[in-house]
C-alpha cells in the first residue's frame, strides 16, 4: 500500500509562449539565433522593420548580415528564435506563397540567372519566382510592368541583351528591377553596389536614394559594409558585429563615430554632408 504523502495542490500549467507579431511590423525578430555546428553565426538578434522604413544593415565581413538578409527573405529559418515577415510567422506559412511578397537582390540569385537570359526576361520571370523562361505565359500586365521596370531603371537600351554580357553595374540594376516585379511589400537588397567602380556606385546610391523618398515603395532593407554606399533617405540602421546587434535605430543615432568603430572594431572619424556618409580612421 502506499502511503506517501499526497500533493494536494494542483500542478500549474504551462503556457507555450506564442509568438504575436507587431501590428506594423513588416519584418519582426525576436531572439533570433543561427549555429552551424560550432559556430555561431547570429546570436539573439531582437529587430523590428515597419513600414515606410529604409533601413541599412552594416557590419564587418562575417557579422551575419547576408544570413540575417536570407532569413528576412524566407530563404533560410534561425536555429532558434522567432521570425514574422508580413504578418506570417515562419514555420507556420507556406514559404513559396510568402516569397513572391519579398524582392530580393543577391549575388546568390545573379548566379541563378542564365547568361543567355534577355534583360526583360530575367525581370518578367519573377512573376512566376523563377529564373529562366520556359513555357510559361504572361499577362499583358505582366509585360507591361517589366518593360516599364526595365526603362525605370534605365535599362531599356538593353531590354533584349543577355545577361552574361552585362556590366557588374548593368546586372546590380536588372536584379533590382526584377527584385520590384512582384510589387513587394519588402525589398531586401544585399550588397547592390559590390563591384562597382565609383560612377557606377554613385549612380546606383542615386537611384536608391530616389526609391527611399518614393512614399509607395515598400519598406526596404540595404545590406552593406560601405559607408559611402548609404543612399539619402534611408531612415534606420542596425549595426552587426560577430553575430550580434551593436546598435539599431535612427539612422543619425546609429552610424556615429563610437557605434561605428565598435562594430568595425577600429577608431573610425564619421563625417555627414549633404545626406552622405563617410568614414576614415581616426
Amino acid at each position: 500500500m502506499n502511503t506517501a504523502p499526497q500533493d494536494p495542490s494542483p500542478r500549474p500549467v504551462v503556457e507555450h509562449d506564442v509568438f504575436t507579431p507587431d501590428e506594423d511590423a513588416v519584418l519582426q525578430l525576436r531572439d533570433v539565433a543561427v549555429r552551424r555546428g560550432a559556430k555561431q553565426i547570429l546570436a539573439g538578434i531582437d529587430w523590428t522593420v515597419r513600414a515606410g522604413e529604409r533601413w541599412v544593415v552594416m557590419g564587418p565581413n562575417g557579422a551575419g548580415k547576408s544570413t540575417l538578409l536570407q532569413i528576412a527573405a524566407s530563404r533560410m529559418f534561425p536555429t532558434s528564435g522567432d521570425v514574422a515577415i508580413l504578418d506570417e510567422v515562419l514555420g507556420a506559412v507556406d514559404v513559396f506563397e510568402l516569397r513572391p511578397r519579398i524582392g530580393l537582390s543577391s549575388a546568390l540569385l545573379a548566379n541563378q540567372v542564365r547568361d543567355d537570359e534577355a534583360v526583360q526576361d530575367a525581370v518578367i520571370t519573377a512573376s512566376y519566382g523563377m529564373t529562366g523562361r520556359w513555357r510559361e505565359e504572361y499577362e499583358v500586365e505582366d509585360r507591361a510592368r517589366a518593360l516599364g521596370l526595365v526603362s525605370e531603371w534605365g535599362l531599356s537600351r538593353l531590354a533584349h541583351r543577355r545577361f552574361g554580357t552585362l556590366s557588374e553595374g548593368e546586372r546590380k540594376r536588372v536584379l533590382i528591377a526584377r527584385a520590384l516585379m512582384t510589387d513587394p511589400e519588402l525589398l531586401l537588397l544585399d550588397e547592390p553596389a559590390a563591384g562597382l567602380d565609383v560612377a557606377g556606385r554613385e549612380a546606383l546610391v542615386g537611384q536608391l536614394s530616389e526609391l527611399a523618398a518614393d512614399e509607395d515603395a515598400p519598406a526596404t532593407v540595404l545590406v552593406t559594409h560601405h559607408l559611402e554606399e548609404v543612399p539619402p533617405g534611408f531612415t534606420h540602421a542596425l549595426l552587426l558585429a560577430d553575430g550580434a546587434v551593436v546598435q539599431a535605430g535612427p539612422l543619425e543615432e546609429t552610424l556615429t563615430a563610437e557605434h561605428l568603430s565598435t562594430a568595425f572594431g577600429t577608431p573610425l572619424r564619421v563625417t555627414r554632408a549633404d545626406g552622405r556618409y563617410t568614414a576614415v580612421a581616426a
